[in-house]
């Protein structure tokens, strides 16, 4: 499928549809294991950023505005018209989280908001260097994020790919620049690893500035990657704000 919109698992009687966001450097195929743990419950649709997978081709990009309108262009309606809720990991948590804003203005309220592995978008993003990073650069917070198996950073091939993608999305979040605005109206729920090194627990409660709703906070065991090893536990998060509704 060519596009923005992926959709791994289909689950057309699930009541809500869940739209995903990818972090920093990752393609739609980092969250098809989440995609499989939540689909039923939710139906899970993500998002493939271009530049990377299937669009090699495409430019990156630029500024994460212009990700959120490209992705509502391209989201189809839903002939159900069941309701949507939006879940975010890293880069994604503040792309997801523009894209819930966007909604709302639309009038077109998000169900829910998930965030994972970032601190609430009023910080300042943290710069972790003066200009534009070396590959080195690169390499090494690939492997302080463990993301990606060592062995992996040892081929040529696959830093030729991922790099560029991963520079690209820095400078995308380097860019953003947070606006006040009108608040959700919707649940926001915050999930972080508490090992995490770029992420500390503390910052988490700071998204709970952006909602009138209810909020939620979640801490797993791990690092920046936790939601790797506790999918389980990550999907009855999300779901279960459905469950009580």
């Amino acid at each position: 499928m060519d596009g923005w919109i992926r959709r791994f698992h289909r689950a057309p009687d699930a009541p809500v549809q869940l739209l995903c966001f990818p972090h920093a450097g990752g393609a739609a195929g980092a969250q098809h294991a989440l995609s499989a743990a939540v689909a039923g419950p939710l139906e899970p649709v993500v998002v493939q950023y271009p530049g990377r997978h299937d669009r090699f081709t495409e430019p990156f990009a630029e500024r994460i505005d212009e990700v959120v309108d490209a992705v509502l262009d391209a989201l189809p309606a839903d002939p159900a018209g069941r309701p949507l809720a939006l879940f975010g990991h890293s880069m994604g948590a503040l792309a997801a989280f523009e894209t819930a804003r966007a909604l709302q203005a639309r009038g077109r309220a998000p169900a829910a908001l998930f965030v994972s592995g970032h601190p609430g978008p009023s910080l300042p993003i943290a710069s972790y260097w003066p200009g534009a990073p070396s590959d080195d650069e690169l390499l090494a917070e690939m492997r302080l994020l463990a993301g990606t198996d060592d062995s992996l950073l040892a081929d040529p091939m696959l830093l030729e790919v991922a790099l560029p993608a991963l520079r690209a999305d820095y400078a995308m979040l380097s860019a953003y620049s947070y606006r006040p605005g009108p608040p959700l109206r919707c649940p926001v729920v915050a999930l972080t690893g508490d090992a995490d090194p770029r992420v500390r627990v503390e910052e988490m409660p700071t998204w709970r500035r952006e909602t009138l709703g209810p909020f939620t906070t979640h801490v797993l065991p791990g690092g920046h990657f936790y939601l790797d090893d506790h999918l389980p536990r990550v999907a009855r998060a999300l779901t279960s704000v459905f469950a009580r509704a």
